[in-house]
């Protein structure tokens, strides 16, 4: 071989050479997240990691505070972020697609990214956290009402599997860690062994579906209670599993139950409990921060990974909240405070200021100060004037009649209401009695329009004694108050579930009007044409209500956020000498508000939503308001938030 051949070959294989080493740095430098099975514990770039970690859900937070609440985490030592994805929020509708403003995913985790935050990705399907059938979509129980969810019902399974593959997981793939985002875990499913059905071969499936999406190397993770018999049926195999458990005991007991299934790898508490939800009418939870603060030392001393559920719980804006099913139907309130590190409007308490303490024993505090508390401001009274009532309403609305009542689900109707009216046939005994069996969840009767009484499945109230004639209407007005969202129920169809009895006998012939109130854009119609209506009609106030005691109405009104540099500002909401209803603030749906329960008594109000100028607000009581003297027709707009009054005995 001559002198220039060899030297081709020479040149050919230095670059070759250098090409490899090229790769063996690049793969060396490249992002990683794995498991060191043989020393218990995470690496993160192949160095040991532990994380500390907060959950935020970017739906309970308006946009413009993500930031906000994101770096306040931070600031407190914690180095990840644990959220949920919603699907019914980003899927309302068959085929309709959402993830816009308080949806918008990908913005959410690139700012938690931006505040050097790690991100644990829960993708569902079902995900509870309080939520309306727990995050899973209502019109499901349309497209099957006998669908077996959480479950390989291949009619189930159809939807999940498009919602997976055509939607989430292609918005997910970037986010990953190894592509430059900060998602380092992805939930499989979520604390399934707490769910009756124990469907291995769905829980495979959707481990399988996840990586078909996502590629083979993400870490993919479940998490269940720390009992032997919730993991029995959560654990995945191939999916490292996780336990949630509170404070207060030894911590050791629960990650006992953990290694029976995990001999190897870190500890990991996925869900730690720094406070607890709550319900209408039972005091606000609390627990103790010394307590807390304690069991989160004992397990960081282990070098446990935690997550503390929830770092800020936020407010279930809209109808969202959920229920829960014990002993009887309870629903949740529309404050999520949870009694967590951050308070319900973001600010840090003495709990955010004993964790940070404990955190900085096992993990570095970034520079700087933590941002202080929002600043509040009492916008005073906002006058109300009476806009029309529900029997008005429902003409300017498209009305369904059938024989028998039809679901929410049937109606295509998500939540709110939906009137349901028939005719009495016949002569009935004076009184009789009228029977709901299976009221979901709250009904509201008239005789035409002469309000009669309550039906209540979280009161347990299913009979009413009724007085009618032949030809009279009976009216039943039904509020979904959030459909269960653990357990086996999560199926919980709403509206008159079963018939409607009068002494026994079945009443036929119904009519059935939705009210849109999940739909803004269909809402403003409505109340224009109402609006409209009433005016050309020239009716007095007294007719705009639909009971003597201003119940079943809408109610308008307005004010003004100073126009100067220092607002808009948080504020809180007070109905004092309303019922139980339902407020919006420039077309933003606050929630559901009923102070006579408790113990939620005010409205969070966050400065993202108001403007400078003149602001509008909307409320639909359904039960009792002070409007019958109009100058006691207000609400207040204050700078206290009150989450812990006082409860029925």
């Amino acid at each position: 071989m001559g002198w220039v051949a060899t030297a081709k070959v020479a040149l050919l294989l230095f670059i070759l050479s250098a090409e490899f080493n090229v790769g063996l740095q690049e793969k060396s430098a490249s992002r990683s997240f794995t498991i060191d099975y043989a020393n218990d514990q995470f690496l993160k770039d192949g160095e040991p990691f532990r994380y500390m970690s907060g959950s935020i859900h970017y739906f309970r937070v308006v946009p413009s505070e993500w930031q906000d609440r994101l770096r306040k985490m931070r600031m407190a030592g914690f180095n990840a972020l644990q959220t949920y994805v919603e699907w019914s929020s980003h899927e309302p509708e068959p085929g309709i697609y959402d993830f816009s403003g308080i949806l918008d995913l990908e913005t959410f985790l690139k700012t938690a990214q931006e505040e050097d935050l790690v991100v644990i990705l829960r993708l569902g399907p079902f995900i509870d956290a309080e939520r309306d059938m727990g995050g899973l979509p209502y019109w499901l129980l349309n497209r099957n009402p006998n669908m077996q969810l959480r479950t390989s019902d291949p009619s189930y399974l159809k939807y999940v599997d498009d919602w997976y593959s055509n939607v989430l997981l292609p918005k997910v793939k970037p986010l990953l860690y190894e592509n430059g985002g900060p998602v380092i875990m992805v939930q499989v499913e979520n604390e399934y062994g707490s769910y009756g059905a124990c469907d291995f071969a769905y829980t495979s499936h959707m481990r399988d579906l996840i990586r078909s999406g996502l590629g083979d190397d993400v870490l993919l993770f479940s998490t269940d209670g720390s009992g032997t018999g919730y993991l029995k049926c959560g654990k995945i195999p191939g999916v490292y599993s996780t336990v949630d458990f509170g404070s207060g005991g030894d911590v050791t007991k629960p990650f006992g139950a953990m290694r029976l299934f995990e001999p190897r790898g870190p500890l990991v508490n996925s869900e730690y409990y720094p406070g607890w939800l709550d319900h209408w009418g039972a005091p606000h939870s609390t627990v103790n921060t010394e307590t807390v603060a304690k069991s989160l030392d004992d397990m960081l001393a282990l070098n446990a990974s935690v997550n503390m559920y929830m770092f800020h719980g936020g407010t279930s804006f809209g109808l969202k909240a959920g229920a829960n099913q014990g002993s009887k139907y309870q629903a949740c309130p529309t404050s999520y405070d949870y009694d967590a590190p951050l308070s319900e409007a973001g600010d840090p308490t003495e709990k955010y200021f004993a964790i940070r303490n404990v955190v900085k024993k096992y993990l570095p505090l970034p520079s700087g100060s933590v941002p202080p508390a929002s600043p509040k401001y009492s916008y005073g009274k906002v006058q109300l004037a009476p806009q029309g009532n529900m029997f008005q309403f429902k003409s300017v609305l498209q009305s369904v009649t059938q024989k028998w009542p039809l679901t929410f689900e049937q109606l295509m109707m998500p939540n709110g209401l939906v009137m349901y009216e028939t005719v009495l046939p016949f002569r009935i005994a004076d009184p009789a009695v009228l029977s709901i069996s299976d009221v979901h969840d709250r009904g509201y009767v008239f005789v035409d329009t002469y309000f009669v009484g309550i039906v209540s499945r979280e009161q347990q109230l299913f009979n009413l004694p009724l007085s009618a004639l032949p030809n009279q209407t009976i009216t039943i007005v039904v509020e979904s108050q959030g459909r269960i969202c653990f357990g086996n129920g999560i199926n919980d169809f709403k509206g008159l579930t079963t018939n409607v009895t009068v002494n026994g006998y079945n009443l036929s012939g119904w009519k059935m009007t939705p009210i849109p109130l999940t739909n803004i854009t269909r809402l403003s119609s409505a109340l224009k044409k109402l609006h409209d209506m009433t005016t050309s009609l020239g009716l007095s106030r007294s007719e705009l209500t639909g009971t003597p005691r201003g119940g079943m109405a809408i109610y308008q009104g307005s004010f003004n956020v100073p126009n100067n540099s220092s607002h808009p500002q948080d504020t809180f909401l007070r109905l004092d000498g309303w019922g139980k209803g339902i407020v919006w603030v420039n077309n933003f749906c606050l929630g559901r508000y009923w102070p006579e329960v408790g113990p939620q008594v005010t409205l969070y109000v966050p400065r993202g939503i108001l403007k400078k100028g003149a602001n509008t607000m909307l409320v639909m009581e359904l039960e009792v308001s002070p409007c019958s003297i109009a100058s006691q027709c207000y609400v207040t707009l204050q700078d206290t938030h009150v989450i812990n009054g006082p409860t029925p005995k």
